[in-house]
């Protein structure tokens, strides 16, 4: 499209009245999710979504029915296809759940609903609009409650099918009882405290005590309101210390009893998703956020492990011992890798061997440095995180290699043709900043003012002569 017709376009966008906009903002979105004409689509919501929020970009878009509909569930949302667990809601299953609402389930309400918010004008909220969602969400959750329950009898597998696929109909219960118990979990929300950096007896009190609504206390919400507290504990997977204190006990039988069972099944989950996202990192040799994941794995691990009396053959224990497993082949293999790497950019050659024009680059050499970083770091979790034997030996082998490869390098320096020189001396500024990783600043300036020695001796005697 030439920029003449992108701006033609854009000032015909411009001129169509708000309500008119936000139709075709909701058309144009629904095409997307459909998979239709993405590349019109793209391009003329993006167009349409600056207009709307030009001189307001702090503005949130509130003349989105479903957007408005599902605003309450935004904290137990989760994007991709990931497995969810109890509290969590694909962000997927909303918009097949609208268009069966708007088309079948509670067509009235939602009719009824977008003319409030078109005699809002501007769509923002208001009274009228926070009165006509909250009557949209009672009318939603009597719908799904009315095709998923009993009453449904023989039709029940037909309904369901109209509202969408199986991962959209697994999420049914759980969004309808968010959605009627929407006041209940605002109320949580709000007498949490905004940040738990510890967990103890007084904060356990205090969160039980916020916890204690009947209607909290039910199969399928009290996952989400135990979400909403892992959301302010500095560690996730403490929200455990409820379902101990709760059991007043740490065997997993008499934990698993209690309705609070559950929070151990959802640390699980988090664990073994936080596992996961571990692999997916150093597949792509991310490495940067690599301690932090590290650490909160370590800790998880350990905690379970120490606070729960977990047995081998359990479900709960045959779930940590596999996110162990997973971790530690994780780990290891790229552990294992290092050494090889490091050996290919320090290894010393024969003058005859190193070409002209012969480079390293410097690219590899810091994924080389941060790999000896993450080796260090994985050194600091290696006994919870089942990889003690493989870390301290490749890092011990670590040290010892660049150690003798540096002071070999630095003796090199002190003769060969320039070509090779040249070449050795890109090879000791890998060596140095290797040295950085593994034994500080100090001792790579050190070997650095080595290497300056060797090159300033080097160099007397041929201006003698």
């Amino acid at each position: 499209m030439s920029q003449t017709s992108h701006e033609r376009l854009r000032d015909y966008l411009a001129q169509l009245p708000p309500r008119s906009q936000a139709l075709l903002m909701r058309e144009f979105e629904r095409a997307l999710e459909r998979g239709e004409d993405t590349v019109v689509a793209s391009f003329v919501l993006g167009e349409l979504r600056k207009i709307v929020r030009e001189g307001d970009d702090t503005q949130p878009r509130t003349d989105d029915p479903a957007r408005l509909l599902f605003r309450c569930l935004e904290p137990f949302l989760i994007d991709g296809s990931a497995p969810v667990r109890p509290g969590q809601i694909r962000r997927t299953s909303l918009a097949p759940v609208w268009q069966w609402l708007h088309r079948e389930g509670a067509p009235e309400p939602a009719r009824e609903f977008e003319a409030v918010l078109a005699r809002t004008g501007d769509g923002r909220s208001s009274p009228h609009v926070e009165t006509a969602v909250r009557k949209l969400q009672l009318a939603a959750a009597d719908a799904i409650f009315k095709i998923t329950g009993p009453a449904a009898g023989g039709d029940k597998q037909r309904a369901l099918s109209r509202v969408g696929p199986p991962n959209v109909i697994e999420d049914l219960l759980p969004m309808a009882a968010a959605l009627q118990a929407r006041d209940a979990l605002d109320t949580l929300n709000g007498r949490l405290p905004g940040y738990l950096r510890a967990f103890g007896d007084s904060q356990i009190a205090a969160v039980t005590s916020a916890l204690n609504v009947p209607s909290l206390q039910t199969p399928l919400l009290l996952p989400f309101a135990l979400s909403l507290v892992m959301q302010r504990l500095s560690a996730p997977w403490q929200i455990i210390r409820l379902a101990i204190k709760m059991a007043a006990s740490d065997d997993e039988i008499r934990v698993a009893a209690t309705p609070y069972g559950v929070a151990v099944t959802i640390a699980l989950h988090d664990l073994s998703c936080l596992a996961a996202g571990l692999r997916a990192d150093i597949r792509r040799g991310h490495f940067a956020n690599m301690g932090e994941n590290l650490k909160a794995l370590h800790d998880g691990v350990r905690g379970l492990r120490t606070e729960l009396d977990l047995r081998s053959d359990s479900n709960w224990g045959k779930q940590l011992t596999s996110i162990r497993a997973d971790i530690s082949n994780a780990l290891q293999s790229e552990i294992d890798s290092v050494p090889g790497r490091v050996r290919r950019i320090l290894r010393q050659r024969a003058d005859k061997d190193i070409v002209a024009g012969a480079r390293i680059d410097t690219t590899e050499v810091e994924e080389v440095a941060a790999l000896i970083d993450f080796v260090a770091v994985c050194r600091t979790y290696a006994s919870e995180l089942a990889i003690n034997e493989v870390t301290l030996r490749t890092y011990s082998d670590l040290q010892q290699y660049v150690e003798q490869a540096t002071g070999a390098l630095v003796q090199s320096l002190r003769g060969g043709d320039a070509r090779a020189r040249a070449y050795r001396q890109m090879q000791f500024s890998a060596a140095i900043r290797f040295c950085e990783v593994l034994f500080g600043q100090d001792y790579a300036a050190l070997m650095s003012r080595a290497a300056e020695s060797a090159l300033t001796g080097e160099r007397k005697p041929s201006r003698a002569s």
